[in-house]
């Protein structure tokens, strides 16, 4: 167990300790200690195609502890917070298309040395006649020094990253202001299931295994809250096991989670899910998901299946990229109380999580 102390980490110090872990102690991702970095086994199948034309050397120095990349980008605009060797960016080049644009933002010099290093390399793989993507030295934290204009983005994506952030509110809050109205927030992340002690910032190995500087889930919830971000939705959830014997003995009886949030910046929606007599049908258009369409743990729409909804859901689908693909009826005129739209009130698709201990809990 850690040993607590007075002493507050600062904003620089925990910088030069994330840089050092991922720019020189770390070689490739196989010197990892735990798995909170790494991939799940659940890898999206619409990606499955596309990561093979990733660069071998991409691939090994990648660090990341899910699969942020949604549906429907064709043609879109995206950011990518703490984009290390461009792996999610390569990605997401792919499949946004060659009049798509992507952005990768790392403040290590050796990921982006490695990232820069095959742009070459993918623009040839994928058939491009120029890039479509460009990376960005910086601090996530400090998003408006980077000349990142207001409501560009239609989505922005982040991988295992905003833990090792010293200011998690004001990276939320800017991914707030670049994003387009109706655009979205779509990445994974590691949370803990209470408030950490300053003193596992101060680890260096928990801090670059993305544990010492994990939020607890309820309190980033409300961070996303207050940049804007009314009604966070999970949409993929596991509990971490901590199998090396240091690793464990440090973090005593605190549980770490590998959780996939999405934001969406839609200025009205409301802190509860409240019933409006919505119903909407997915058309099963998207053809990497043409039998059902999962929004989040608790909602997942099988095509020409009509479904009752929240508001807020209703306009998750309604005012985002996903409208032409859904049929919708109702509106806000007559309010009709609140609406069960939790995990709990679909017995068949619960919350990874299966009680209200952990991110995915209404």
């Amino acid at each position: 167990m850690i040993e607590k102390v007075n002493k507050i980490v600062t904003t620089d110090q925990m910088r030069e300790d994330v840089q050092d872990y991922y720019g020189r102690v770390l070689d490739t991702n196989k010197d990892l200690k735990t798995s909170a970095c790494c991939e799940s086994s659940s890898f999206p199948h619409y990606l499955r195609e596309v990561i093979k034309n990733i660069h071998p050397e991409v691939l090994d120095k990648f660090y990341g502890c899910g699969s942020p990349l949604p549906l429907v980008l064709k043609g879109k605009k995206i950011l990518d917070l703490g984009c290390g060797t461009g792996r999610d960016c390569y990605l997401a080049s792919q499949l946004v298309g060659e009049e798509g644009e992507i952005v990768g933002i790392d403040m290590t010099d050796e990921q982006l040395d490695v990232a820069n290093r095959h742009l070459d390399f993918h623009t040839q793989k994928f058939g491009y006649k120029k890039s479509n993507v460009t990376f960005v030295k910086g601090f996530i934290e400090e998003m408006e020094n980077l000349d990142l204009a207001d409501n560009y983005f239609d989505v922005v994506i982040s991988n295992c990253v905003l833990n090792l952030s010293p200011q998690k509110d004001r990276v939320v809050e800017q991914v707030y202001r670049v994003l387009k109205p109706g655009g979205e927030f779509y990445f994974s992340d590691v949370y803990s299931d209470r408030r950490l002690p300053e003193a596992f910032k101060e680890d260096k190995v928990l801090l670059g295994e993305c544990l010492g500087g994990a939020l607890y889930w309820n309190d980033f919830e409300r961070v996303a809250r207050k940049a804007g971000f009314f009604d966070p939705r999970v949409y993929a959830n596991r509990v971490l096991d901590i199998t090396n014997k240091e690793v464990a003995e440090k973090i005593g009886v605190t549980t770490f989670y590998s959780t996939g949030y999405r934001l969406f910046k839609i200025a009205d929606l409301e802190d509860d899910c409240e019933d409006f007599g919505h119903q909407v049908k997915y058309l099963g258009t998207l053809s990497e998901s043409p039998d059902a369409f999962i929004l989040d743990d608790h909602h997942t729409f099988q095509k020409n299946k009509i479904v009752p909804v929240c508001g807020n859901t209703y306009k998750m689908l309604n005012e985002t990229r996903f409208k032409d693909h859904f049929v919708f009826k109702g509106d806000f005129s007559e309010h009709v109380g609140i609406f069960n739209c939790g995990p709990d009130s679909d017995t068949n698709n619960q919350s990874a999580m299966g009680d209200c201990s952990g991110p995915g809990c209404c």
